[in-house]
């Protein structure tokens, strides 16, 4: 059996930093601090060309941020952000906590202040602004639903009666019952706990129920923000395999922040590095995954 070889007692503070594993990876002693993965990222960070950006998204996008300054209150975020991702795409936003992921979020769905540039989506002649509407009229109008983080579900409500909570903007509960039928018809996991309290739910049933809950309104773009959070290894696979349906059988567009680096990357078809409120890295997930700096700072290898 393989005996796992030790420091010596007298290793220097700077021999550890050099055998850090990678940010959020390893023991105390060998996670790199959020400082140093900035310093480091925007050190092997370069420019990001437009073309390249469009490059990714085929040539055709579906979403597009454009020169973007947002953020909250007077505080600017993102910093002339750029983002395209075509329809059908689906875009993992990764980096350092405070560069700003889901701020990109947020701003796509209105939850910010913007103070230059602008979201559009839609493909050709489609393309409409959305950059001044509300959140309510992105998810009736534009098509665009938020599944949030972990603890959105209502608890005390059932799981059916969280899915009519979905259909809030619906002219008749009756099309939030029809919605709500049709994913328990897909989800037989949701159809048979449909008359819990959500509060029973398992981790992962209580994202399936998150993820259920954005769908009833039909969207074409769904912005997920940290899917993978608070859940057993089992679950994050089942979670990313529903959102890999949604993309490939629904045509679902997926734009999506996400702290498990390496899941993120291997599902999606570009990856975006932010750093500091700017895009220090773009490329195909599968390319970022190669990527040795990549891997150091975030995949901790």
């Amino acid at each position: 059996m393989a005996v796992k070889k030790q420091p010596p007692e007298d290793e220097s503070a700077e021999a550890k930093r050099r055998r850090s594993g990678g940010y959020h990876v390893g023991t105390v002693d060998t996670v790199i601090s959020v400082e140093d993965v900035n310093r480091q990222a925007r050190e092997m960070a370069e420019p990001v060309p437009i073309e390249k950006i469009a490059a990714l998204a085929g040539g055709n996008p579906h979403v597009t941020i454009s020169n973007l300054r947002a953020g909250y209150g007077q505080m600017e975020i993102l910093h002339d952000f750029n983002l395209q991702v075509g329809k059908g795409q689906s875009l993992c936003l990764i980096g350092p906590n405070g560069a700003g992921k889901s701020t990109v979020l947020h701003t796509i769905f209105g939850f910010t202040n913007i103070f230059h540039g602008g979201v559009t989506v839609g493909v050709g002649a489609d393309v409409r602004d959305v950059t001044a509407l509300t959140p309510n009229q992105k998810l009736k109008e534009a098509g665009i639903a938020y599944i949030l983080q972990d603890k959105s579900v209502f608890p005390e409500m059932t799981v059916e009666e969280n899915l009519w909570m979905g259909g809030y903007l619906m002219e008749k509960t009756s099309q939030a019952r029809e919605q709500a039928e049709k994913i328990f018809s897909k989800y037989s996991r949701l159809a048979a706990r449909r008359t819990h309290q959500a509060k029973v739910l398992s981790g992962g049933e209580r994202r399936l129920l998150e993820i259920s809950r954005a769908l009833v309104m039909e969207p074409e773009i769904l912005l997920v923000d940290e899917p993978s959070i608070g859940l057993e290894p089992r679950f994050i696979d089942m979670v990313f395999e529903i959102l890999d349906d949604l993309q490939n059988n629904e045509g679902k567009t997926i734009i999506m922040v996400e702290q498990n680096a390496k899941k993120g990357l291997e599902f999606a078809d570009i990856g975006y590095v932010l750093v500091a409120g700017e895009t220090a890295i773009a490329g195909p997930g599968d390319e970022l995954l190669e990527n040795p700096e990549v891997g150091r700072l975030f995949l901790g290898g």
